[in-house]
């Protein structure tokens, strides 16, 4: 196991993260991803919103911490970071990511 892994293994094991993923599920129980936004589905997973890649600032980022669904986290999440937007759209086609380019106009 590369050095990498074995660390952030390690501090996902740690209390410390599981007291700040514990705070955060209970500050934010429901999932905040663009299409749950406004409705209330339990989320499960804690997601690091810019991806830390062994950060250890980026990691222990209180503000870096969001709350999602096991689903979007494994799904919609990675697809946002390949492309940089949210997939999926409301009743009427329009993009549900309040970031999308169709949004901002």
């Amino acid at each position: 196991m590369s050095d990498y892994f074995a660390k952030v293994k390690k501090w996902y094991r740690s209390t410390r993260w599981q007291s700040m993923r514990s705070n955060q599920l209970r500050r934010h129980p429901y999932c905040q991803c663009p299409r749950h936004r406004n409705k209330k589905i339990k989320a499960d997973t804690v997601d690091h919103i810019k991806p830390h890649r062994g950060d250890p600032r980026l990691f222990w980022s209180v503000q870096n911490l969001q709350s999602l669904t096991r689903e979007c986290h494994s799904g919609a999440k990675q697809k946002f970071e390949k492309t940089g937007v949210w997939p999926g759209c409301d009743e009427s086609g329009m993009p549900e990511d309040e970031e999308h380019h169709w949004n901002l106009e």
